[in-house]
């Protein structure tokens, strides 16, 4: 397929897949004509560079998750997934405050010292500890 076809196939726009080829992350190969030539594995690749792309993967990190061979894949990876499962707590913690603070019967959630303590805690307070703040609200 050509680049045209694909962008559309796969829903951005072809200078994105210029880039992406400019950057290493997927190669199409090239017709005699000098056009790029997508066949169904570049579009798979592609599909996998979006869903990298989605959860916030630089180009040069998609790149090295792609090729196996590449230095250093594992620590990327193992990297993201610290970094997802990081946001999974601050979400859970933002989802219980705001629970709490839902049903929370002081006037002021300054004289709650459950709302006070999850904002004092901060958004990162579970990187620095690895303990999640829900912890703090739910033993309270």
């Amino acid at each position: 397929m050509k680049i045209g076809e694909v962008a559309q196939v796969i829903g951005v726009d072809a200078h994105v897949l210029r880039h992406w080829h400019d950057m290493g992350v997927v190669v199409p190969d090239r017709a005699p004509s000098g056009h790029r030539e997508y066949t169904d594995e570049h579009i798979r690749r592609l599909r996998i560079a979006q869903a990298c792309r989605r959860i916030g993967m630089s180009l040069a990190e998609i790149r090295g998750v792609l090729h196996r061979g590449e230095a250093g894949r594992g620590e990327v990876i193992e990297e993201r997934l610290r970094w997802i499962r990081s946001q999974r707590a601050q979400l859970e913690d933002a989802e219980r405050f705001l629970e709490h603070v839902r049903d929370c019967t002081h006037d002021l959630l300054t004289r709650c010292s459950d709302c006070s303590r999850y904002a004092e805690a901060g958004p990162h307070a579970d990187r620095r500890t690895g303990v999640a703040l829900s912890a703090v609200i739910a033993r309270h």
